[in-house]
Parts: C-alpha cells; sequence; structure tokens
C-alpha cells in the first residue's frame, strides 16, 4: 500500500530543532525523510533514532537543493516539505489529514506565524506568512536559483487554515547569522545577472520596505520586534549593496 504522506527535511546542524520538528508530525507521517548537508553536530543521530530515514550529501550554499533531494527520495503520494525549527499544531495535523483524504489541489499554501526574539508577528506582513508546503509526489519542486523562491506547482493550490508554527528567531545573534548568510546569497545572484550597484538599494528601497512593513503593514503593532524585524528588514538591501560593490571592486 503506498504511503499517504511522506514529511521531507533538509538539515545542517539542526540538533536543538529536529526532534522536536519530528516529534510534531508523528503520527501524521508514513515515512520522515531526512537530507543533511554534512551536520558536524549530532542532527543525523538524533533523527535516526526518531526512527526518520537520513541521507548525508554535502552543503549547499542555496539551501533549496538539498531540499529537492530530499523531495525527490520520498515515496508518498502527498509531499509535507518542512525546516527543523517549524512545528504542526494538532490543529494543523488534522487539517492535513482531511486534506490529503479529499483534495481537488495539486498543492496548498500553509499559513505560517514566525517567532522573531519575544513573541510571534501578528503584522508588518508576517502573518499569516503563506508558504507552498504541501503538495502531491510528481506537482511541487523547488527551482533552486535563489534562497528566496518558493516551491512551484504544477496544478491548481488551495489554502489551508490553521497555522504551521515557525520559531527561526528566537536570539537577535541567530537572526544576524541567518542576514548575513541570506545578503551575501542575494548579492551573489545580482552579481551574477550582471545588476550594478545602485541609488535604488542604498537608499531608495530600504525607505520604501521600512514604511510599508512597519506603517502600511502595522508592524508598530508588535512593538519593538515589530519595529526591530522592520528596520533590520529594509537594512538587507544597503547591506546587499555593499556586498555588491565589494564584488565589483575586487573584480
Amino acid at each position: 500500500m503506498p504511503i499517504p504522506l511522506s514529511v521531507v527535511l533538509a538539515t545542517y546542524n539542526e540538533e536543538t530543532n529536529i526532534a522536536d520538528c519530528i516529534k510534531s508530525v508523528q503520527g501524521l507521517a508514513g515515512e520522515i525523510i531526512v537530507v543533511d548537508g554534512s551536520s558536524t553536530d549530532n542532527t543525523r543521530e538524533i533523527v535516526k533514532k526518531l526512527g526518520a530515514k537520513v541521507f548525508k550529501v554535502g552543503n549547499q550554499p542555496i539551501f533549496h537543493i538539498n531540499k529537492q533531494l530530499a523531495v525527490d527520495k520520498a515515496g508518498g503520494r502527498w509531499i509535507l516539505q518542512l525546516d527543523a525549527d517549524e512545528r504542526l499544531t494538532p490543529e494543523l495535523k488534522a487539517e492535513i489529514r482531511a486534506a490529503i483524504k479529499q483534495s481537488k489541489f495539486a498543492g496548498y499554501y500553509l499559513p505560517r506565524k514566525n517567532w522573531f526574539l519575544t513573541k510571534f508577528l501578528t503584522k508588518g506582513g508576517q502573518y499569516p506568512d503563506y508558504l507552498i508546503r504541501l503538495f502531491l509526489k510528481g506537482k511541487g519542486h523547488f527551482p533552486c536559483e535563489s534562497v528566496h523562491e518558493q516551491i512551484t506547482i504544477d496544478g491548481q493550490v488551495g489554502y489551508l487554515k490553521n497555522p504551521l508554527l515557525h520559531l527561526a528567531d528566537k536570539k537577535f545573534s541567530h537572526y544576524l547569522l541567518r542576514f548575513n548568510r541570506y545578503t551575501g546569497l542575494d548579492a551573489d545572484k545580482l552579481y551574477r545577472a550582471g545588476t550594478k550597484p545602485s541609488i535604488n538599494y542604498l537608499l531608495f528601497k530600504p525607505i520604501g520596505w521600512f514604511l510599508m512593513t512597519y506603517f502600511r503593514h502595522k508592524g508598530l503593532v508588535d512593538g519593538l520586534p515589530g519595529f526591530t524585524f522592520s528596520l533590520m528588514s529594509s537594512l538587507r538591501f544597503p547591506i546587499i549593496y555593499f556586498k555588491l560593490w565589494e564584488k565589483y571592486h575586487a573584480r
């Protein structure tokens, strides 16, 4: 009998997150596939103890490459793609069960609640943070071109109501690590495309982004975390500018 649902993850040094993630999908998943990018901590050992299938590969700069590898290795009719710092609630698990039993859709958007420093953000364009994470095998894939890309679906896409919990940024120091990595990848992509540093990235984009997220999308409702998120997410544009300028200057 075919597996109704495979849960797939790509990991790298996620020993503090992976156990809670896997435990949150137990009872729902027919199999759990983890493609690990050669973690140097105990990620793979924890995964094995919890009964998931783990595959060790190289760590890719664009992490979606390993996510797609996990999708390719799954045997389920449906695929649920998660990150190690995400959790399913009982309500979301029940909704997923119902969706895969009777569905006219090839995939589903899940609303995601993002934790930032001390709370789940409710405004600033951060909720509902819709992402395609549930899809029929063979109907969805990662383009593997950008750090910010979505899964693309061949067919109709529906929406689930119960949120996926994302516990990414409990510490500001951890946020800064991702901030540095993502801005570097964005600068690389612009450089490969031949884009030159411009005042748009240095001035107009950060100002526009902050005004949009903090005022138009009411990030101010979330207090200091809301302000910090709007500020830092707007500052990514001048950081990308300087990293891009550095690449052209080095050449």
